[in-house]
C-alpha cells in the first residue's frame, strides 16, 4: 500500500547562489558529509547540480512524510533535512535513509519500504519519494 508520495524541482543557479562558496552553515544544516563529498568528487564536476537533487529528494521525502502521517492521522513533527540521507549502493544507485525525527516519523506511519528518484539536467534537478507499507 502506498502511504505517502512527494515530489520536488529545484532551479539549479538560485540553488548554487544560496549555497555561496565553500561549505555554509545551510550546506552543514541540511546534508551529511558524505553526501557533500559525493557532489564534490562527482565526475561532472558540478556540486550545485547534485546537492540540488538531493535536496530536492528530501523535501520530496518530507512531503511524502506529510503525507503519510495524514493518511493515518497524526499530526507530523518537524523534520530536519539532516535525518534525510541520500546515500549511493555498491552501483551507484541512489537510496535514502531516515534518521532522527525522520526514522520516528516514519515507523509511527509504518513504513516499509522507501522509494527514490532523482533527475537534473540543465537548469533543473527534481525528485520524487514514495513511502509503501508491505503488509
Amino acid at each position: 500500500m502506498i502511504l505517502g508520495t512527494g515530489i520536488d524541482l529545484v532551479h539549479i543557479p538560485s540553488f548554487a547562489d544560496q549555497l555561496g562558496d565553500g561549505v555554509s552553515e545551510f550546506v552543514r544544516a541540511t546534508f551529511t558529509s558524505e553526501e557533500v563529498a559525493f557532489s564534490e568528487s562527482a565526475p561532472s564536476r558540478r556540486p550545485a547540480q547534485h546537492l540540488a537533487a538531493r535536496f530536492a529528494a528530501k523535501e520530496a521525502a518530507v512531503k511524502a512524510l506529510d503525507s503519510a502521517c495524514a493518511r493515518i492521522g497524526i499530526a507530523p513533527p518537524a523534520v530536519s533535512l539532516r535525518d534525510i540521507a541520500i546515500v549511493r549502493d555498491s552501483s551507484g544507485r541512489p537510496s535514502l535513509q531516515f534518521h532522527g525525527a525522520a526514522s520516528a516519523v516514519a515507523a509511527s506511519a509504518g513504513v516499509d519500504r522507501v522509494w527514490v528518484s532523482m533527475t537534473h539536467d540543465a537548469d533543473y534537478a527534481a525528485a520524487t519519494v514514495t513511502l509503501e507499507r508491505l503488509a
